[in-house]
């Protein structure tokens, strides 16, 4: 069976397996963060929604991810980082493995790791903080391929480490190493480990890549240290180069690329905010730029019906003026609304409501309209430094703190 169709074939069995409400990926089964889940309940009790469960965890910012009634959480716990499976309605101990992480944090924040495990076909990969990519089973956890990142490809320790969330397309995984000699942006073969291609020169950002079919090419999109770069998952093919970064070297880009039909959204903090581009055949064409609309710290914004909904601001403890939420339109960047007080958090779109999470642990529910924020629920269902990505599957709602992962449910009643 010749490549290309090894790949469709492989393409197209992750489509079906993402069809059902599950949360196999960073940001969701499209990796934007949205979900067509609609069956919510519109009103929450008094107390809140139902908590099924919650259990304690280990440290990091790696968010949950549910395929098949699996829920697979990578967190540290003492000197290993651990990858565990748990029932995602009872929050039970399926399975769990570890390893052990020498990555030791230089500004004290946190020991990771911080890449969103990934699931599709059978298995689970996940990316450390120290830059280990391991395979594993999602039947019984065991490990089938590992690849030290950082011996194999020098990848470079950044400020926090390597945060990447792997990105699996058709047969291979494609990961922001950031490694020296040509291995910037590295794909690996799922079956095996064995490096399928390797491009770019780059240091590795904070963001993770995403891809998208754009008429009738399927494209990678990778926002590196210095650049976004459009791929063929293929070959590895160098499709487009966009130059773009903070300008100050002590920042980070953590949001990850937001792909809207031909277009792609682009945002960081430190006096950048936020650039759209349009795709053409070969080329990234700048729509528009600029740092009054949409400055996004880490986490990556949503869009519905022409509107982006997202936090705009430095998220980092402390800092002044504290994020707000946004409503922001995509094609002009005028901001429709501005919401303060909620510090920072992150934003999952179901359907046409946004469910914030913000750092504080509280979660808001509101439709996702340009005219203004009007909370319909909101509950407080974690504590302090709530700042992973959450996923959300057939109705429930997973969301985990610095030591506690908890399943709310948000499903509708008769």
């Amino acid at each position: 069976m010749n490549l290309m169709l090894r790949f469709a074939l492989a393409t197209f069995s992750l489509t079906l397996a993402v069809q059902a409400q599950d949360w196999p990926q960073f940001l969701g089964p499209n990796r934007n963060g949205s979900t067509p889940a609609t069956k919510l309940a519109s009103t929450w009790p008094k107390e809140g929604p139902p908590v099924l469960w919650q259990r304690k965890v280990g440290q990091g910012f790696a968010g949950p991810v549910i395929s098949g009634g699996k829920l697979v959480l990578f967190h540290r716990v003492s000197d290993m980082e651990t990858v565990e499976s748990l029932d995602a309605k009872s929050g039970g101990t399926l399975w769990k493995q570890e390893y052990p992480t020498h990555y030791v944090d230089d500004f004290s924040f946190d020991p990771g790791p911080r890449g969103t495990p990934a699931i599709a076909s059978g298995r689970v990969v996940t990316f450390g903080a120290d830059g280990m990519l391991s395979c594993w089973s999602l039947a019984d956890g065991v490990r089938s391929w590992s690849v030290d990142t950082r011996k194999e490809f020098g990848a470079r320790k950044g400020f926090f480490g390597l945060a990447c969330s792997p990105l699996i397309e058709g047969d291979c995984i494609i990961v922001d190493v950031g490694g020296r000699a040509g291995a910037g942006i590295v794909a690996f073969e799922m079956a095996s480990g064995k490096v399928r291609w390797k491009t770019s020169e780059s240091e590795a950002s904070y963001a993770s890549p995403v891809a998208a079919s754009i008429g009738e090419r399927r494209i990678v999109f990778v926002l590196t240290r210095d650049a976004l770069e459009a791929i063929g998952p293929l070959d590895g093919k160098a499709l487009a180069h966009f130059p773009w970064r903070p300008a100050i070297n002590a920042s980070v880009s953590g949001a990850s690329p937001l792909v809207v039909g031909d277009q792609i959204f682009i945002t960081a903090s430190y006096d950048t905010g936020g650039t759209l581009l349009r795709w053409k055949e070969g080329s990234l064409e700048k729509i528009r730029s600029g740092d009054e609309n949409l400055s996004a710290h880490y986490a990556t914004p949503v869009h519905h019906a022409g509107m982006l909904f997202g936090f705009d601001g430095r998220a980092d403890p402390g800092f002044q003026p504290a994020p707000s939420l946004r409503c922001v339109e995509l094609q002009t960047g005028k901001v429709r609304w501005t919401e303060g007080g909620l510090k920072a958090g992150t934003v999952t779109l179901a359907g046409d409501q946004l469910l914030v999470l913000t750092g504080g642990g509280e979660l808001l529910s509101a439709p996702a309209k340009p005219d203004g924020f009007r909370i319909t629920n909101r509950a407080q269902i974690l504590g302090v430094e709530t700042r992973a990505h959450p996923a959300l599957a057939d109705g429930l709602f997973y969301a985990r703190s610095k030591d506690k992962l908890v399943c709310v449910d948000l499903r509708s009643r008769p």
